[in-house]
């Protein structure tokens, strides 16, 4: 199979396509013939040396695809062979053949393309477990989400949007402010010239905040929460190490949690995928949420896709397909 590996730790240059062996699945796998990947920050990361695979799971960068069903592991039911899914993965996206386990692979919604799906696993099963399944966002609360233009934050709008919640999130440009209006965010931050926490504070806090930030923004996420309020880190793009006042935590009940979807058990991820197929795939069906697709390139043109995700160019996810 065609594969895009890292030769070494890297700028994108280092991304090449190459020939490997064919994966077989193994019990409890299936074997999936990618239509296309999503390039993630992950992705970014595993290029340069620093976020390597969990042990057992595949060297090729990509956390997640959609294509068909080429082959079952042992004692694998209910799917069939030509059957079109999406799967979360722990590597081995960018690849014609990636081996996945069932419990990780979910059905293509209705209405959805079989290229466009690959761009909802990741940010599906990321979402709906830190934001509804771990911080019980409920409707009538307000949500903020930072980077509401990328991946994760056009899929965050729109989901917290069709849960009747108040939504606030952040970006950099009118232009990318302006597309997360238009997928439901009711109160736009401009981060250049306007403060998040002013504007939260406000409106009495924000009572679930998703950061992708980390260091940087620990300290003002604390202040922008309201009471009872709770505070989920999936990113550190601004650093690991801040300081947390406990003090503000204690007075305002608050929470603060951090969680990373790829080195969770099977069966937590199985878990969630079967919730978000429960829950989340009906809202995607009737248009209520929908993939945010920047563009599509060729598996060939990895190295360009991760350059215009480093410089946030893009809006929603870039896909590579086969």
């Amino acid at each position: 199979m065609r594969a895009v590996i890292a030769a070494e730790p890297g700028g994108p240059e280092v991304l090449t396509v190459t020939d490997l062996p064919d994966p077989e699945p193994t019990a409890g796998e299936v074997l999936v013939r990618v239509a296309a990947t999503a390039v993630n920050r992950a992705d970014l990361l595993q290029r340069q040396g620093f976020y390597p695979p969990p042990p057992g799971a595949s060297e090729v960068i990509g956390l997640e695809c959609s294509g068909t069903i080429s082959a079952l592991g042992e004692g694998v039911t209910g799917l069939k062979i030509g059957d079109e899914v999406c799967a979360l993965l722990a590597g081995g996206g960018y690849a014609e053949l990636v081996a996945v386990p069932v419990g990780q692979v979910m059905p293509v919604p209705d209405g959805v393309s079989l290229v466009d799906a690959a761009a909802l696993p990741e940010v599906a099963c990321t979402v709906w477990s830190n934001v509804f399944m771990g911080a019980g966002l409920e409707p009538g609360e307000k949500f903020l989400v930072h980077g509401g233009a990328g991946g994760i934050g056009t899929f965050a709008i729109q989901l917290a949007s069709a849960w009747s919640t108040k939504v606030f999130t952040t970006a950099g440009t009118p232009e990318k402010l302006a597309t997360c209006a238009a997928l439901g965010a009711d109160v736009t931050i401009n981060y250049h010239d306007e403060d998040f926490v002013e504007v939260l504070k406000e409106s009495g806090g924000a009572d679930v905040i998703l950061d992708n930030m980390g260091a940087k923004y620990l300290p003002r996420n604390v202040d922008a929460l309201a009471t009872g309020g709770r505070l989920v880190v999936i990113g550190m793009q601004g650093g690991t190490k801040g300081e947390l006042n406990l003090g503000k935590l204690l007075t305002k009940r608050a929470s603060v949690a951090a969680a990373s979807l790829r080195s969770r058990p099977l069966e937590e991820k199985a878990e969630i995928c079967a919730s978000v197929v429960e829950h989340v795939w009906p809202l995607v069906a009737d248009g209520q949420v929908q993939p945010v697709v920047h563009h599509s390139l060729p598996l060939e043109q990895a190295g360009d896709a991760h350059r215009q995700i480093e410089g946030s160019e893009h809006v929603g996810k870039i896909l590579l397909t086969t």
